[in-house]
């Protein structure tokens, strides 16, 4: 057994990734911190036992002063939280909502059609933001943002959701060093544009909240059912907004991305589609083996939340492989390096779903797979999310809105 010792900083991703490989998948980038790339990790820091706890650095993404189901490290604050809310994100109730969320959908594949005659270049990364935005109201907060209707070049919350993406950079500072380049931030970087996107999404969520009785069973009425402050209950609605427009957003802009980079695999992706919406036995979407496979390969690639999840070694100390970690050391994984593992992923940065289809898929690479983390505290709204990529795809794709794109 050998006791972790030592220290490396590594800067540039093309280091980080020579320094894991060479040091057997674990490397210390701090005196107290960890990355390890090895998927047998995942297991006893984010599923054994409910997993490690969280690591403190994650209150820098508390929203207005409170704590939210993704920034909390205390499991007693979260439970009531997530119990009152987790009934939204099933399957059943997804798919009683299936023909409005189905309706964003169109609505996003016809504005992108009307940008695309202009003969104009269409951003695709506005337009999946601005459906996974309305996705995410429509079903949750039962009133839909209409993102996908607005006018202009850019999603009126696109400033709001790009102001916590940059801050984020600053994850792993300590939470008083973190608030303070906030303010520095807020004070003499953000501009006209970002104030006045932040004071729009204000202003929906206080309507929203404001307008919802107790008895409501949308996601801020649950909250309110079970006594929260409106308060609270108002940056939790705003932190869903901030993540599930981007993490959504962005996995959608890379799907369709390499669709456009990869003709031969769309014409097969298209094939399959139309064949099911013309078959007498149509199957659910979520059946249908290669846009299954091109959803998961997006997921691989996009990796809405890049970076190493940090959690803290409980009181007796952990040993994983032969290394151990004394308490309070803050060990962690990132989709980053578990994705892009040329071992388990042969030319990890290329676009193949055939990797995923029956027969190629191997148990490494579903055991690498960690497009939404692990365990207890896993992303709550990976079925949500994951139904609006296989709807989002299927309708572009049966418009046929995507066929001689080019990339730009």
């Amino acid at each position: 057994m050998q006791t972790l010792v030592g220290s490396a900083i590594c800067c540039g991703t093309h280091n980080y990734q020579v320094s894991m490989q060479s040091t057997h998948d674990i490397i210390r980038i701090s005196p107290s911190e960890v990355d390890i790339a090895d998927a047998d990790a995942i297991t006893p820091i984010y599923v054994s036992k409910g997993g490690f706890p969280k690591a403190p650095w994650y209150a820098n993404f508390d929203v207005d002063g409170h704590k939210t189901l993704f920034s909390t490290t205390d499991s007693e604050f979260r439970a009531p939280r997530a119990k009152a809310v987790m009934p939204l994100f099933s399957t059943k109730s997804i798919r009683d909502n299936e023909t409005l969320l189905y309706g964003c959908v169109v609505n996003m594949a016809r504005r992108m059609k009307e940008e695309a005659e202009d003969s104009k270049p269409v951003d695709c990364l506005n337009l999946a933001r601005s459906l996974a935005l309305d996705a995410i109201s429509t079903h949750l907060f039962r009133e839909n943002y209409n993102g996908t209707l607005e006018k202009g070049e850019r999603l009126s919350a696109s400033a709001f959701v790009d102001a916590f993406v940059a801050v984020g950079r600053f994850f792993y500072l300590p939470n008083t060093a973190f608030i303070w380049i906030s303010w520095l931030m807020e004070k003499f970087v953000s501009d006209l544009n970002t104030k006045n996107s932040i004071k729009l999404v204000d202003q929906f969520v206080d309507n929203l909240v404001e307008s919802t009785p107790k008895e409501s069973q949308n996601y801020p009425g649950r909250l309110l059912n079970m006594g929260f402050s409106r308060s609270e209950v108002k940056s939790a609605c705003k932190d869903l907004m901030f993540a599930g427009t981007d993490s959504t957003g962005m996995n959608l802009a890379t799907i369709l991305r390499y669709l456009v980079l990869c003709p031969e695999k769309y014409d097969i992706l298209r094939t399959e589609i139309m064949d099911n919406m013309n078959s007498p036995d149509k199957q659910e979407i979520q059946g249908l083996p290669y846009l299954s496979a091109v959803v998961k390969e997006g997921l691989r690639i996009s990796m809405a939340n890049p970076t190493r999840l940090p959690h803290v070694v409980p009181t007796t100390g952990w040993t994983f492989k032969s290394t151990y970690f004394p308490v309070g050391s803050i060990v962690g994984c990132s989709a980053y390096e578990l994705h892009f593992n040329s071992e388990v992923f042969p030319n990890p940065h290329d676009f193949q779903p055939e990797r995923w289809l029956e027969g190629n898929v191997t148990p490494e690479a579903n055991k690498y797979w960690f497009a939404f983390g692990a365990g207890s505290r896993a992303c709550i709204a990976r079925n949500l999310a994951t139904v609006e990529l296989f709807m989002a795809v299927e309708k572009l794709v049966e418009s046929d809105v995507l066929r001689g794109a080019k990339h730009r």
